[in-house]
């Protein structure tokens, strides 16, 4: 499979990825996560808002800080409703509450780009006792995202098959380690060979007596993040949906508002092309608008990197790990979902 725009790479903006699939979001109803101001969140939803989609809800943590974006989508869209949505991603209940207002706002969802994300380098736990980063970053995506499935469906009723899409931010850091099944909380209990970071990292990714290392913590979130997008891309292809995992490149967010001295270092050294905000968010338009793009019969093929399709590690697209991360997340969220 190949994108329509083989000529976009890490330098294209998501202004102009959304120019260019113009029809493809007028009218259409669109969720973002992870919405604040000067973050990829707002870079989505301006870059989206200005093509006129009929509903924009943008969702985010903060009330005021969400709102203080939807106020300029709506500015730059008059013709478009915004409305903002309290979601704290690490909290069950919140996310119940935030699925339950946007039902109510939208019987149909056309887009569903879960954007957002969280690195840290100390442990903390979601209110359900989860590993901060697994629970934010994935399970808490996976809920919300499993909430709103009969308004995906309803808009794949309407429109063709593969327009309706669920795209979910992962990272390059996937590499840095596969999903601790047999850990995931990292609280230093052993874990098979094929559930340990690969061979030759720095030590900086080693665990510590406790077990925890955040990078390590924030690579599985960011494996589980493509495991789940390898499952519902095999099993929404029936209904019409599709789904489709993006590295929005390396750029600085709010997310490495976490890190230390050593973890700033670190990170700077990762890339030789620092992304803007407005470039940032371009795969991810590429992967929710292209119609080149659409269902996905093999499991590697759910991964775009600079506007284009690129490999992941092997640990995140095996079928038999997403099947295994599926049922554990319904086990931590309390719910037994049949797509």
């Amino acid at each position: 499979m190949a994108t329509s725009h083989l000529e976009y790479n890490e330098k294209t903006s998501a202004t102009e990825v959304a120019s260019a699939f113009a029809s493809h979001i007028r009218d259409k109803n669109v969720v973002i996560t992870g919405v604040g101001p000067n973050s990829l969140g707002e870079a989505l939803a301006l870059a989206i808002g200005s093509q006129k989609p009929r509903n924009l809800i943008l969702a985010s943590r903060t009330k005021a800080k969400v709102q203080e974006v939807a106020a300029k989508v709506q500015d730059l869209s008059p013709e478009t409703s915004v409305e903002a949505v309290v979601l704290n991603l690490a909290s069950q209940k919140s996310i119940h509450e935030a699925a339950s207002k946007i039902q109510s706002l939208a019987d149909r969802v056309d887009t569903l780009i879960n954007n957002a994300g969280m690195m840290v380098l100390e442990r903390e736990t979601t209110d359900e006792g989860i590993e901060v980063q697994f629970g934010t970053n994935h399970v808490g995506h996976f809920l919300f995202t499993n909430l709103l499935i009969p308004q995906l469906k309803n808009a794949a009723k309407v429109s063709g098959p593969g327009s309706t899409r669920i795209i979910n931010v992962t990272s390059a850091g996937h590499r840095l380690s596969p999903v601790r099944f047999s850990d995931y909380n990292l609280e230093g209990k052993d874990v098979p060979i094929d559930e340990r970071p690969p061979d030759g990292l720095p030590p900086m990714f080693s665990t510590t007596a406790e077990g925890y290392n955040g990078w390590l913590a924030y690579g599985q979130s960011k494996t589980a993040n493509i495991l789940f997008t390898v499952y519902l891309s095999q099993h929404m292809a029936s209904s019409g949906i599709v789904s489709y995992g993006v590295h929005p490149g390396s750029i600085w967010t709010g997310l490495s508002r976490g890190l230390d001295d050593i973890g700033y270092e670190t990170m700077s050294k990762t890339s030789s092309f620092w992304k803007n905000a407005d470039q940032g968010a371009a795969t991810m338009l590429v992967a929710a608008y292209d119609p080149a793009l659409k269902a996905v019969s093999d499991p590697s093929e759910v991964y775009l990197s600079d506007c284009q399709f690129a490999k992941t590690a092997p640990h995140a697209v095996n079928m038999d790990s997403a099947e295994r991360l599926f049922h554990l997340s319904e086990k931590l969220v309390g719910i037994k979902f049949a797509l």
